[in-house]
């Protein structure tokens, strides 16, 4: 048999890699570089953060069925095209500051600008609104990658290793945001911050030239031979007679909102994204104010990359979880992954104790490892969520099922980054005022959000489960 599917998954390892890289560049650039010369606060910063989450939640709906719509090669290939360009982009925001607020004149002059004067408050706003143009952009063709790749998962693999496989290619979110903290503040150094945008930005120009020449279905793959696509083929056998599961038939967009599994789905990526999200653009920000850890300083770095490197390793067991449930205990796939998810489910409960042995012991590796456990346990539980929708969908809607849930994801991560900027800056101004079970100010807003976040996976699986209790597949 070949192995070209796994091939594949590599590739979506590599476009999913990438896409966080992209996203990441922000955050490790804000607290050094972007807030001291456009003036931000953290307010201004979540407002930035929340907007791509809706902006990219509102996409998401879009961008799956255009995906179906398309095809998988072409609508892969125009996504990581739109969003490696909105990357770039965002290098020009100084630029285009500097000329657009009368007085300044160039790049330079944005951090001599007076804190507080109308000039700074003029830089700031112009600033922003410039922000939210590139992020809006790196939204809408991020918005295609999950879809387009569980779209992939689902044609090249069986259901019993379709949470595997979308766990490594999952893992692409974990290694991006590894490798992020190692080489995005050096370049910012060395090269400034507008480098770091466009050379991390250009690797999804280098990304394109691969796919198309790898990727094709896989019983027009001259790469698969007929063992290999008839080991993919193998849950056919399963199917009802005179009942579709493939991409034989389709089910319309309205009525994907009229099955409990689209809801269930929606309420897993509720719940759950935005604590994702929140680790990945507030955990620099939270060291260096917390720890003065900055992104650019030794221990700032291997603080990230000690977080992440126990997500990605934990998260790729998470997604094999499941095989051994079905092929060791006979489980179904579907039962087999919401057992998995309810043991994940208590993974970010580790986020409750980050905040009190951190301040306790003043001490940042109990946050990095802690949000680390947390942050695994998420992605574990991603990868499986993600392949419910292969276990009850047709083929043909996968795409379109996924965008619905992924915008589900990113309203609920909107809320959470508003909500957080607006709280940190409102606590750190009150300081002693603003207190929350013995933490005060900044460290009160951090705290509370890190409870909200540990107890959302509970709820998101007991809703999940309420909604469908047992394994259902849907029939055309």
């Amino acid at each position: 048999m070949t192995n070209w599917r796994w091939w594949l998954c590599s590739l979506l390892f590599v476009a999913t890699t990438v896409n966080y890289l992209d996203r990441q560049v922000l955050s490790l650039t804000y607290e050094e570089f972007i807030k001291p010369e456009f003036h931000w606060t953290d307010a201004n910063y979540g407002t930035i953060t929340s907007f791509f989450s809706i902006f990219y939640a509102i996409t998401c709906l879009f961008a799956g069925k255009f995906v179906d719509w398309l095809g998988t090669k072409k609508g892969y290939i125009i996504a990581i095209g739109v969003w490696s360009a909105g990357a770039c982009m965002h290098a020009a925001c100084g630029w285009a500051t500097a000329h657009l607020v009368e007085g300044v004149g160039s790049v330079a002059a944005l951090k001599a600008v007076e804190v507080g004067s109308n000039a700074a408050l003029a830089v700031s706003t112009t600033s922003v609104y410039l922000f939210l143009l590139c992020r809006g952009i790196l939204a809408l063709g991020e918005s295609g990658n999950f879809p387009a790749a569980i779209k992939v998962t689902a044609e090249y693999f069986p259901k019993k290793d379709r949470a595997f496989a979308t766990s490594i290619f999952n893992a692409g979110a974990s290694v991006g945001a590894l490798a992020a903290p190692l080489c995005i503040p050096p370049l910012a150094v060395k090269f400034g911050w507008e480098m770091a945008f466009i050379i991390i930005g250009a690797l999804g120009f280098i990304w394109m030239f691969f796919w198309a020449f790898m990727y094709d279905k896989p019983e027009h793959s001259s790469h698969v031979n007929e063992a290999e696509l008839e080991y993919i083929r193998q849950d056919d056998a399963d199917v009802p007679s005179g009942k579709s599961t493939d991409a034989s038939g389709s089910i319309p967009f309205i009525q994907c909102f009229k099955h409990r599994q689209t809801w269930a789905f929606i309420a897993g990526k509720f719940f759950t994204d935005g604590v994702w999200w929140f680790f990945l653009f507030w955990a620099p920000s939270y060291f260096s104010n917390q720890f003065h850890a900055p992104a650019t300083s030794t221990l700032g770095q291997w603080l990230i990359f000690t977080l992440y490197a126990i997500v990605t390793v934990i998260s790729i067991i998470g997604g094999y979880l499941p095989k051994i449930f079905v092929d060791k205990k006979g489980m179904n796939p579907y039962s087999g992954r919401m057992l998995a998810m309810l043991i994940f489910a208590f993974f970010p409960l580790a986020a409750l104790f980050a905040q009190p042995l951190g301040m306790k012991f003043n001490n940042p590796w109990w946050p990095a490892i802690l949000i680390g456990l947390a942050a695994a346990g998420h992605q574990a539980w991603s990868a499986n969520l993600f392949s419910t929708i292969g276990d009850m969908f047709p083929k043909s809607t996968i795409a379109t099922i996924t965008g619905i849930g992924t915008m589900a994801g990113g309203i609920g991560s909107m809320i959470v980054q508003k909500v957080a900027g607006n709280l940190f800056t409102y606590a750190e101004n009150a300081g002693p005022a603003f207190t929350f079970l013995g933490f005060e100010g900044k460290p009160a807003g951090y705290f509370i959000v890190f409870c909200c976040c540990g107890v959302a996976y509970l709820i998101a699986w007991t809703v999940m489960k309420a909604l469908v209790p047992e394994y259902k597949p849907i029939e055309l």
